[in-house]
């Protein structure tokens, strides 16, 4: 009798299934962090446009089109988007130390544990930081009242306890045991 058969008769999911549920929840959860902490260096910029065309011929007024387009670089860094970061400032909960200093770290976090956890480098320990992190900012968008911002971190917690309780079904991580 087949391994699979075994496991069928015997009510136990295949490890394999263990293996790829793991690695599943790993790469979405890397993938996350990586991409919310590049997110915070993301900003506009302007390109200059052409000559606005007037019945397909460029019109004689210097009329050009100006547009906007989405641009990744150090100077658009923001840890804390300025429309919460008002909103943080104004909340007398708010320890005023700590905002500094979540604009500051916080994309450089997301994006380190991201690695981490794609990397599989100390994966548990790297799992229960992020999972810290997203504790700390529900704590910051309950006190500004951001409900659905709540209940996604919320959703996110969920899937690192379902990425903690598969570790040990976890391949290819450095240094396992943490």
């Amino acid at each position: 009798m087949s391994d699979t058969a075994n496991d069928a008769a015997s009510g136990t999911t295949p490890k394999l299934a263990f293996v790829y549920s793991a690695l599943l929840l790993r790469l979405w959860l890397a993938v996350r962090a990586i991409q919310t902490g590049v997110e915070k260096f993301s900003g506009t910029a302007k390109v200059d446009g052409q000559a606005v065309q007037v019945d397909g011929v460029a019109n004689t007024e210097g009329l050009t089109t100006v547009a906007t387009s989405k641009a990744y670089a150090l100077a658009n860094y923001h840890g804390v988007p300025e429309a919460l970061m008002k909103k943080f400032q104004e909340e007398p909960l708010m320890l005023k130390f700590a905002l500094p200093l979540y604009d500051k770290l916080l994309g450089p976090a997301l994006l380190i544990l991201g690695l981490t956890i794609l990397l599989g480098v100390a994966y548990r320990t790297s799992l229960f930081l992020l999972g810290l992190l997203y504790i700390s900012l529900t704590w910051g968008l309950i006190l500004i009242n951001q409900s659905d911002g709540v209940a996604w971190l919320g959703t996110h917690m969920l899937l690192i306890v379902g990425a903690l309780v598969l570790a040990e079904h976890n391949r290819l991580a450095i240094m396992k045991k943490w």
